[in-house]
């Protein structure tokens, strides 16, 4: 008598078991307990399809809400505060001054010296509403000549500055013409002092520049600077 092999519940193929109604769902076969991996010895070399060890996922960082103590999605009080009060970046770089005369009291002096030929000026300025005296005498009393008027203010109206300042200038040495180039250039100095925004447009004009240019002095033997004296034959 031959020996036969016991069935093994696992090995029966999958379908309909004998004897049962037909329309009923074939029993699922049971799952298999999973093998436990055998241990790898240590220093032998892991073989090609084992699966490597994955390393753990770290951990979320907590968004800036969350730090702050709010939801996510909405600012913290501290944020929110922050946000409030500080001005964009674009806003802070193009803010200009508030003031021309920030810097300048209301008695508060600017000093200004100019020169030209043999003329000295010395000009004081201070915000005002466009007093021009020199000498202690006004502008158009002193220059009798339209030309050395228009000198000795053009440094106030090429700024725009002609109501803003009162002026004060003492003159010595020279004629009208020196005086009012000399006048020129004390005011514009000033000026420039007081308020340096525009300094760049005096310079552009020439009206912080020194005209060196003086008479040549006589020399000896001749009638005048290079004159020679008259020769006459007979």
């Amino acid at each position: 008598m031959t020996d036969q092999p016991a069935s093994n519940p696992q090995e029966r193929p999958a379908g309909p078991v004998e004897g049962s109604p037909p329309g009923e769902p074939t029993p699922a076969a049971p799952a298999q307990p999973a093998q436990p991996a055998p241990q790898q010895a240590a220093g032998a070399p892991a073989p090609a399809d084992a699966p490597q060890p994955q390393a753990p996922a770290p951990a979320e960082q907590p968004s800036q809400a969350a730090q702050a103590g709010g939801p996510a999605g909405q600012d913290g009080p501290a944020q929110q505060a922050a946000g409030d009060d500080a001005p964009a970046p674009a806003e802070a770089a193009a803010a200009p001054s508030t003031s021309l005369l920030a810097g300048i009291g209301p008695k508060e002096y600017v000093w200004g010296t100019g020169r030209r030929k043999t003329a000295v000026a010395r000009v004081r300025i201070r915000p005002g509403s466009g007093k021009f005296l020199i000498n202690k005498r006004e502008v158009e009393d002193y220059f009798k000549s339209d030309r050395d008027r228009q000198v000795a203010r053009s440094p106030l109206e090429t700024a725009g500055l002609v109501t803003t300042f009162d002026v004060w200038a003492n003159v010595s040495g020279g004629g009208p013409t020196g005086q009012a180039d000399a006048v020129k250039l004390g005011l514009a100095r000033a000026l420039a002092k007081a308020v340096p925004e525009v300094t760049a447009t005096l310079r552009e004009k020439g009206l912080l520049t020194r005209d060196a240019r003086i008479k040549e002095r006589k020399k000896y033997g001749r009638r005048g600077a290079r004159r020679g004296m008259q020769w006459a034959k007979r």
